[in-house]
Parts: structure tokens; C-alpha cells; sequence
């Protein structure tokens, strides 16, 4: 007797940030037996860059003018990183796509370019783009009215249209601004779980990921099954953001709808939350 091969899950962090994210994650699930596996997107994780400028102590006026190699990506290199993990872990078996917030933009483009590679794609409160061309279109909508968005932006250090990132400075010596990005990404984290989030952000993201074409297509994106986990406390996607995005894609491919799970978490998460496992879990041994 002969068993199906089981998954592996692919995971695609989110802006300013790396694979490491998802370790937690990762961790609870291998002791369940399943195989996962986090990227690095290009420019981040074991390939990130620090200013020099962002160390201690901080030169705050260098902070917004140090160039920055992150400026030159693209969609196209962070969709060609996941492309190619995702055709190595095909290779075994059946392979399951997981992005969380800007992380969903990746997600989609894989979707588009090789649907035959995926099982599944699942987005964690993440950007789904359907109907509009972008995440910057989103923030737009009035859906998106609530999003706390802005108390991140006040920790922006540089013009991105000069140094072609978005550079955040997380270790900003302004309590209210630290206090903005808690209540934005983190919730009701405590102040050392906040203390530990912003040692884990990094500085610089493209700013073109968030301009980049990134609609689903029915006739490829759009035949994947796909699982949508909303983030109930999220004050960066809204849950009314996060529910249009259900509601578009189920537009586009009305007999493909959307599998919809809900967790009480901030927009961070952490992603090792038990109900996350236990989604995750279902996903990888069928029972969803």
C-alpha cells in the first residue's frame, strides 16, 4: 500500500522583514511531521542590509541619505527566490504557498506564473489583489480607512523617491512613535514582546513591491485552491480590507471560493499562535 506524498509549506514574509518570522511556525509544525520551509526575500534575512547609520549611535541625518542596495529589486527577483524553492520542494511532493501581509503580493505573482507548481495558496492577513493593480491602489479604499498605517509612516527617516526605499527606523528614540507601531502591528503585545519585534524588523523595503502589478488571473492564480486566514485584531489590513479581498477574488473565480479561517491576532501575530498551527496543520494533512 502506497501513500500520498505530504505537502510542503512555503512561507513569504512580509515587508521589512525576513524568513524569521515564520520560525515559530516552522518549529510547531516539524514536531507535528510536516515539512515547511521560510524564504528570504531578496535583500532581507541572511542577505539584509543595516546602515551603517543605524547602528549605535545612530547618525539620524545620514540615516536618511545612505544609499541602499535593497533600491535596485523588483517584484520580478522576489517571484524568481520563490519560484525556484518552490519547484525544489515540488520535486517531493505536493507544495503549499503561504504569504503574510505584503508577503501576499509574491504569493499572487507565483500563482500567476506557475499555478501547476502549487497546491494551495494561503494568505495571513495578507494583500490580495484583485480587482485594483496594487497594495498602494488599497490604501486608498474605504475599507482601508481604519488602518493605522501612518503611525508606522512617522518612523520613516528618508524620501523614498530619493533613496528608492522605504526606510523605517525602528529604533527610533521617540516613545510616541514606538508607541504608533505597537498599537499599528502588535496589539496588546507586551513592552518586551514590542522590544523583541522591533529587533527583528528591518530597515529598508524596495519601494517599488508595493507599485508592482499584482492582480490574481482567473485563468491561472485563479484555479488554485486558496485559503484566506483574517487577522480579526489587525490594525494595519483592517478586517473590512482583508474581507474585500475575499470577496473580489471569489468574484473572479466563483467556483474556486475562498476557504476563510479567522484568528483574534494583531497584524504580527505571532505567527506560532495555536490556532495558526492547528490551520496549518488541517491544510497539510487534508482535513480542510
Amino acid at each position: 500500500m502506497t501513500t500520498s506524498p505530504s505537502p510542503t509549506l512555503v512561507f513569504v514574509h512580509g515587508t521589512n522583514s525576513s524568513a524569521y518570522f515564520c520560525s515559530g511556525l516552522i518549529t510547531e509544525l516539524t514536531l507535528r511531521g510536516h515539512r515547511c520551509v521560510a524564504v528570504d526575500l531578496p535583500g532581507h534575512g541572511t542577505e539584509g542590509f543595516f546602515p551603517r547609520s543605524y547602528q549605535a549611535p545612530q547618525d539620524v541625518e545620514g540615516l536618511a541619505t545612505e544609499p541602499s542596495p535593497l533600491a535596485k529589486l523588483t517584484i520580478d527577483d522576489y517571484v524568481e527566490r520563490v519560484v525556484d524553492v518552490v519547484r525544489r520542494a515540488r520535486r517531493h511532493g505536493p507544495a503549499i504557498l503561504a504569504g503574510a501581509s505584503q508577503g501576499g503580493v509574491t504569493v499572487s505573482r507565483v500563482g500567476n506564473a506557475v499555478p501547476e507548481l502549487l497546491d494551495r495558496v494561503v494568505y495571513l492577513a495578507a494583500y490580495c489583489c484583485v480587482d485594483l493593480p496594487n497594495m498602494t491602489a488599497y490604501l486608498e479604499t474605504p475599507e482601508n480607512r481604519e488602518s493605522l498605517l501612518p503611525n508606522v509612516i512617522r518612523a520613516m527617516v528618508a524620501d523614498p523617491a530619493v533613496l528608492g526605499v522605504a526606510r523605517i527606523n525602528w529604533r527610533s528614540a521617540d516613545p510616541s512613535v514606538i508607541e504608533g507601531i505597537k498599537q499599528c502591528l502588535a496589539g496588546d503585545f507586551s513592552d518586551e514582546a514590542v522590544g523583541r519585534l522591533l529587533n527583528l524588523l528591518e530597515p529598508d523595503e524596495p519601494v517599488s513591491i508595493p507599485l508592482a502589478e499584482a492582480r490574481g488571473e482567473a485563468h491561472t492564480w485563479g484555479r488554485i485552491p486558496r485559503t484566506y486566514v483574517r487577522f480579526t485584531r489587525d490594525r494595519l489590513i483592517p478586517p473590512a480590507l482583508q474581507d474585500r479581498f475575499i470577496a473580489e477574488a471569489d468574484r473572479l473565480t466563483p467556483d474556486n471560493p475562498t476557504d476563510v479561517r479567522s484568528v483574534a491576532a494583531p497584524h504580527v501575530g505571532p505567527f506560532d499562535r495555536p490556532e495558526l498551527v492547528e490551520i496549518f496543520d488541517g491544510l497539510a494533512t487534508g482535513i480542510y
